[in-house]
């Protein structure tokens, strides 16, 4: 057994580190670590990190022990992140049912849009917005309910993400479990580091897209997705 594993003065973040780092694996803010966190150690590291948390808010002269808006912050806040907004990091990726495509369906599907919820990696501010998903199946895809597509959305949305990346890794996802001749995503959205803080633009937004297979070698079918997807804004 790991050493850091018998020793019980030892803080649950650093057990499951140890454990990813033996594994020779990522642990950056917009990957999943679910593999290596055991059971009952999650809400082990929600009490870790309540406690990191009431030393932020010392450190910025709040006092919580008579402040009464702001006396369970730490908690709530530890909650919000290990089971809410940053869930994504924590849990494996929810099941999803796959089919067989009986009927051989080759047409162009579109599933959107899918309200996303995320943070900025940089300065944990909220990012929020739109994606659209374009599959292109073959004889050979697998089917799955559209439902499945919003929740495969948010568990790789509820991290700590760049806009950019977060779109990859979903393209990812979705090319492993489906199987597509093409698949297509394009994800518009707002940006709190920028309408909060910084330049305060609450205006701007960023749209970035993947393409797959059909839709990248194909330019007529890359136009037909892009002039189905509804006006956006």
């Amino acid at each position: 057994m790991n050493p850091v594993d018998d020793n019980e003065g030892t803080p649950v973040s650093v057990k499951i580190r140890e454990r990813i780092k033996a594994a020779r694996k990522r642990f950056n803010a917009n990957d999943n670590i679910a593999d290596f966190i055991e059971p009952g150690e999650l809400e082990l590291l929600l009490d870790e990190v309540e406690g990191k948390m009431k030393g932020v808010l010392s450190s910025l002269v709040i006092d919580t022990d008579h402040d009464h808006n702001t006396d369970d912050t730490a908690r709530r806040v530890a909650k919000m992140y290990l089971k809410e907004v940053f869930q994504g990091r924590y849990v494996q990726a929810p099941p999803i049912t796959e089919f067989p495509n009986a009927e051989h369906l080759n047409e162009l599907m579109i599933v959107g849009p899918i309200t996303v919820r995320s943070a900025c990696s940089h300065h944990f501010c909220p990012i929020m917005g739109k994606i659209w998903i374009g599959v292109l199946p073959n004889e050979h895809t697998n089917v799955i309910g559209l439902s499945k597509y919003a929740r495969l959305a948010e568990w790789v949305m509820g991290r700590p993400q760049i806009q950019e990346e977060a779109v990859v890794q979903l393209a990812d996802l979705i090319q492993q479990k489906t199987q597509p001749d093409g698949l297509a995503i394009v994800m518009e959205a707002s940006h709190f580091c920028m309408g909060w803080r910084g330049v305060k633009d609450v205006d701007s937004k960023m749209i970035n897209s993947v393409m797959r297979g059909s839709f990248l070698k194909d330019a007529n079918l890359r136009r037909e997705f892009l002039s189905l997807i509804p006006q956006k804004g």
